[in-house]
């Protein structure tokens, strides 16, 4: 049964919900713009039809605040939400709510993110559809005593991993078994404090990995296709600073066979919406499960740019209830690289650096996108994420796509009082021998010098 949507309310900040804002203008679509006190100013109060403040800057009392989220779309008349990335996009109790309330939710089902959020419930769903998975506990680990016991059995280095963790928190590398007592009792308690969930599990850690995902949509009616590959290896922290798709250097065959794992994956789950299932590579050409999100991925415009579909215009149909009429063969066109700016200072282990832009240029040209909530004058909020701006190109082939990229970095201006970006480490990386002939993997840019990569490290030995 389809679903007519007349209004979204975006519940989300920055340059997603500008992002979102703008499909559903072409759509025809009427948007709201929830805000917290410190984004008053912000460019998607001005480009939504309407505005609601939510709360003060804090993000538990606005964005991650449901009764307001709920209040706003009430007193608005929104019969959608899109929650975007991050924030409620992957709260399967504000899912609930918003179909209580008769509120049509633009991500997947309450009940598959419960499935799928607990890493352990989903490692053994993704094995008995047939996904390989690296050695590890397939259901959460009761003590520290049974972690050490399994870690000893399957081999240094493991990996510890909050049953609850996303966006690279709740993970801690062990080494040897003289620190893995002190590794579990740190991740239990990060993972507790973060996520309200302690519960642990633990895999083999795989040196030299690729990270590859696969890019999903679902319909209400049976139909699960992949997109392509994206390959976000390129991380610090074990989060994403560079993306691109198709993932270089893949046989086609083995790009195919990762591709049907994660729609194996998504049809075992039941999924439905835009997803990602996101995979660790190995140098022998061996694939393993790692986790799906359930929502748009911040680095969905590299996959938007080589299919030339709008992910954000397909959610809004699916959520409505209609069938997707994409088929089976997408093929995507040509090579798209996105760098994240983000207000980090590199020198300083990429610590946020919030201040005001008395600078704001932002790259043009030729097959350059730039997804960005930001102007002169922005003051950068302490509060949230420090993305600034993604800087997208796409090029028919990977060499001219790098030059594009560096050419647009080279374009990018945002300076201010306090404010420092990744501007110049992302240009720096770009040069980088190992990417340039994708060799690069997830270590590259923590081994490049230790925990704080200066301009120096990046050069070729």
């Amino acid at each position: 049964m389809t679903r007519v949507i007349r209004k979204v309310l975006v519940a989300n900040r920055g340059e997603i919900a500008v992002r979102v804002i703008r499909t559903c203008a072409e759509l025809g679509i009427a948007t709201v713009a929830v805000y917290s006190a410190a984004d008053r100013d912000s460019a998607a109060v001005r480009l939504a039809d309407e505005a609601v403040q939510i709360g003060p800057p804090a993000a538990k009392r606005s964005y991650l605040y449901i009764p307001a989220v709920i209040e706003a779309a009430r007193a608005t008349g929104a019969d959608a939400i899109h929650p975007g990335y991050g924030f409620l996009s992957e709260n399967p109790d504000f899912a609930e709510v918003c179909e209580a309330e008769g509120l049509i939710f633009i991500g997947a089902p309450a009940d598959v993110m419960t499935r799928l959020g607990d890493k352990s419930t989903a490692r053994a769903l993704m094995a008995d559809a047939g996904l390989p998975l690296l050695p590890g506990s397939r259901d959460p680990i009761a003590n520290v005593e049974a972690a050490r016991a399994l870690a000893d059995e399957i081999g240094y280095p493991v990996i510890v991993k909050a049953v609850a963790g996303g966006g690279g928190r709740g993970m801690r590398v062990v080494r040897d078994g003289a620190e893995f007592a002190a590794a579990w009792q740190q991740t239990r308690a990060t993972a507790a404090a973060v996520f309200g969930d302690g519960r642990l599990y633990l895999e083999r850690y795989l040196e030299s990995a690729r990270h590859v995902e696969a890019q999903i949509l679902a319909d209400t009616h049976g139909t699960v296709v992949h997109l392509g590959l994206r390959d976000c290896s390129l991380q610090r922290r074990h989060q994403k600073l560079v993306e691109e798709s198709p993932a270089p250097g893949l046989s086609a065959e083995l790009a195919e066979d990762i591709g049907a794992a994660a729609v194996r994956g998504c049809r075992a789950a039941g999924y439905v919406g835009a997803g990602t299932v996101e995979f660790l590579l190995a140098p022998d050409g061996s694939f393993y499960f790692m986790e799906v999100n359930c929502r748009l991925q911040v680095e969905h415009p590299v996959t938007e740019m080589v299919t030339g579909i709008d992910l954000v215009a397909e959610q809004l149909r699916i959520a409505a209830g209609e069938p997707l009429t994409l088929g089976a063969g997408v093929r995507p066109a040509g090579v798209a690289i996105e760098c994240r700016v983000n207000a980090e200072d590199p020198r300083r282990d990429f610590a946020p650096a919030p201040g005001t832009l008395g600078e704001c240029l932002l790259p043009g040209g030729q097959f350059v996108r730039v997804d960005t909530h930001v102007h002169t004058g922005y003051a950068v909020p302490p509060h949230y994420d420090s993305l600034l701006a993604k800087v997208v190109v796409w090029a028919p082939d990977r060499a001219t796509a790098i030059a594009r990229m560096r050419r647009a970095l080279a374009e990018t201006r945002l300076r201010g009082a306090g404010v420092a970006t990744t501007t110049e480490f992302l240009h720096d990386v770009l040069d980088h021998p190992r990417f340039r002939d994708a060799t690069h993997d997830t270590a590259l840019i923590g081994t490049l010098s230790g925990t704080a990569p200066t301009r120096e490290a990046l050069q070729p030995s």
